[in-house]
């Protein structure tokens, strides 16, 4: 097969959530524990940092990515969805696998694949953790994918366990309460494994400390240990929440170790993107008008958003949206400024919300605009209509950025 043929076979035989929802998602860690066991434990070859969290997960993951590249080490990361290429999930040192090696790693494997059954989700992990062991990584940033306690990651032994924050997203999978996600995503908390919390959360505080102590891993709260906080090139003000979840992760690395000096510490932060290639996060794509897009997609991500659209000098807001269809939308309506022009579309893919739909549910809370066949014919007239001190906002969905950028 070649790597477009591979690619198709991937994402079109197997289940995975991304694209199809509820179908994808896995009860138990069986199917990844007998696909690890098959590839004779890549996971226990190299050290890692185990990430989840409801926002900023990605952000923090390439953070710590960067800064560790900065200080020497052999970086793998592992993230999860990519936005233009499926190769930007497994990177080195911020260069992303070869295409021979995901489409070997494939024809080798997929008669087991096929037997088994097995999730995108599930083989994309294994294929990454065979991927940094045989490069020899000296540690691996991996990101959860959903959750944290039955997610694919879940079977390695990290250095250090982080949890950025907690927030309603994928309740349908992880529950309806911020302390049963709390649950979910405090599932990654390993024995005698430190765990570092990025901000916290009244709701939460309790249900991460009952699983800290109940693993006898020492826990420290970011928000309330980090005072000084370093620039990062990752744009918006909600990064700085992130900056001193990294800053905390790295302190424990060093108890540990690893050998990250200050300079380094600095320097990884402020040139995330260059070392880990990270896109979509208040990336500005144009300048006049002014272009942004962002990723997020849940109401805390999205409360960072509009609160940093209303920091903006514009004479006239344009706001490209889309959705996918899953989405409780009534849980982010308030969010958006009435004081916009809209403009509707689906991403392509099959779980994209119907434009019209979306369209109707956003004219009942007074949010004006028309429909568009796809969203770059969406963006294409969000230029044609806005004059040179205008601000233009795409996001809603991280497919959506997808197609812009």
């Amino acid at each position: 097969m070649t790597y477009q043929d591979t690619l198709d076979w991937m994402f079109s035989q197997l289940p995975m959530y991304q694209r199809q929802g509820k179908a994808a998602f896995k009860e138990d860690l069986s199917n990844t524990l007998i696909l690890a066991d098959y590839l004779n434990n890549p996971e226990r070859c190299f050290k890692s940092i185990h990430v989840a969290g409801t926002n900023g997960k990605g952000s923090t993951s390439h953070m710590l990515a960067s800064v560790l590249q900065e200080a020497g080490y052999k970086v793998g990361l592992y993230t999860s969805p990519h936005l233009k290429d499926f190769r930007e999930r497994i990177r080195i040192n911020g260069n992303v696998v070869s295409k021979q090696f995901v489409t070997g790693f494939i024809k080798r494997n997929k008669v087991f694949f096929e037997v088994n059954s097995l999730s995108f989700f599930e083989m994309t992990v294994g294929m990454a953790f065979e991927y940094f062991s045989r490069e020899k990584v000296d540690i691996a940033v991996i990101e959860v994918g959903l959750g944290g306690r039955l997610d694919s990651t879940n079977i390695i032994i990290p250095e250090v366990s982080v949890i950025t924050n907690i927030g309603l997203d994928h309740t349908q999978f992880l529950g309806n309460t911020l302390e049963a996600i709390a649950f979910e995503k405090g599932g990654i908390i390993k024995r005698n494994i430190p765990v570092v919390i990025g901000e916290t959360q009244e709701e939460t505080a309790s249900a991460f400390k009952g699983l800290a102590c109940k693993n006898n891993a020492k826990i420290v709260f970011a928000d309330q240990e980090i005072i000084k906080v370093y620039d990062t090139d990752l744009l918006g003000m909600y990064q700085s929440k992130n900056v001193k979840t990294v800053i905390q992760a790295i302190k424990e690395l060093r108890i540990k170790g690893f050998k990250v000096s200050e300079q380094c510490l600095k320097e990884g932060l402020l040139n995330t993107v260059n070392n880990t290639g990270l896109l979509g996060r208040w990336q500005v794509i144009n300048e006049t008008p002014k272009v942004v897009c962002d990723t997020g997609h849940n109401r805390e991500g999205l409360s960072y958003v509009m609160n940093q659209i209303h920091n903006e000098n514009y004479k006239t807001l344009h706001i490209i949206i889309g959705v996918v269809n899953d989405k409780d939308l009534s849980t982010i309506m308030d969010l958006f400024p009435k004081k916009a022009i809209y403009y509707f579309c689906k991403p392509n893919i099959p779980r994209g919300l119907n434009v019209n739909v979306l369209k109707r549910l956003f004219s009942k809370y007074r949010l004006i605009g028309e429909v568009y066949s796809s969203v770059n014919e969406a963006y294409k007239n969000a230029l044609k209509n806005s004059n040179k001190d205008d601000f233009v906002f795409i996001g809603g969905s991280t497919f959506v950025v997808a197609e812009i950028i």
